[in-house]
């Protein structure tokens, strides 16, 4: 099992080669996205409970985006439900496509062994991308989003990011798949959030920017490591991202709080601000070195 994983790895480093040989031409790419989409087709194929799991998975994503966008038709009407469904579907069709392409990552973190199901905890995950993909197709269509709507999306976010890991190693499927997938559900669901908030005129857009390059500039470096230097990229986050990301959820929950808590929020909104602040700093600096460290 060890072997087969190496003999991808090696794979994929190779096609990495290839395409800086190719200083990043537009054939290069073609070239580097074809053969990885062949490889994805190619683990589908020889994993066929992984990838009757995957299509389950799909099934059920498509029936939930479908009753989200009933439940938008009588609530707000047909013509705001066809402002949403452009940018709601790409999402989600992205993000089923993601979890396609990257079967071969649903490996376990400590064995290596390619897990034969996508698994409760990154259905978690991708319901929690569900979410994430609703607001965002609301933003998209130039819809507002109300502070009520946003706070319950954003609950719901909170409690399947709680339950997938919970799952994963009640299950022990703790896997590389799960990692990107988490940090990919929380980037949209944090980025729609922050735009929502900007919107609304509750955040600063320059406090609303760093928070977002909380998740930027790891990004950026990993891709850069990625793509120029053919590292490996460390998926997961740092003991400093879990603290950052946990304040930064505080933070959210106190400017979408009601406002009958006002009288609470009012003495902890800048503390909580402070303590933010402080680790936006540190987590991505602490990313970072874990790359370089990778």
């Amino acid at each position: 099992m060890r072997q087969n994983m190496n003999n991808e790895n090696q794979f994929v480093v190779d096609l990495l080669m290839t395409l800086r040989e190719e200083n990043f031409s537009p054939l290069g790419w073609w070239r580097f996205l074809a053969r990885s989409w062949n490889m994805s087709r190619q683990t589908a194929h020889n994993h066929p409970p992984l990838q009757r799991s995957w299509r389950n998975v799909t099934g059920l994503i498509a029936l939930l985006a479908v009753s989200v966008l009933v439940v938008c038709f009588v609530f707000e009407g047909g013509v705001n439900t066809l402002r949403i469904l452009p940018g709601f579907l790409f999402c989600v069709v992205w993000q089923q496509s993601d979890l396609y392409w990257h079967l071969g990552l649903n490996r376990h973190t400590r064995t290596g062994t390619l897990l034969p199901t996508v698994g409760v905890a990154n259905v978690l995950t991708w319901l929690r991308a569900l979410g994430a993909s609703f607001l965002l197709g609301r933003l998209i269509g130039g819809l507002s989003t109300p502070s009520w709507l946003a706070l319950s999306v954003f609950l719901y976010g909170v409690a399947t990011d709680i339950l997938d890991g919970q799952a994963a190693r009640r299950t022990d499927t703790q896997s590389k798949l799960g990692q990107i997938g988490d940090a990919e559900a929380d980037f949209s669901l944090y980025l729609a959030l922050t735009i929502i908030l900007i919107q609304n005129a509750v955040l600063p857009s320059w406090l609303g920017l760093l928070m977002l390059l909380r998740f930027f500039i790891p990004l950026l470096f990993a891709l850069g490591s990625y793509f120029i230097g053919t590292r490996p990229v460390r998926f997961g986050s740092t003991i400093w991202g879990k603290y950052a990301g946990l304040a930064q959820c505080l933070y959210f929950l106190i400017l979408l709080a009601p406002a009958q808590l006002t009288f609470i929020t009012h003495y902890v909104n800048l503390p909580v601000l402070i303590a933010t602040l402080i680790l936006l700093f540190v987590a991505p600096v602490a990313q970072i070195m874990a790359n370089v460290r990778a």
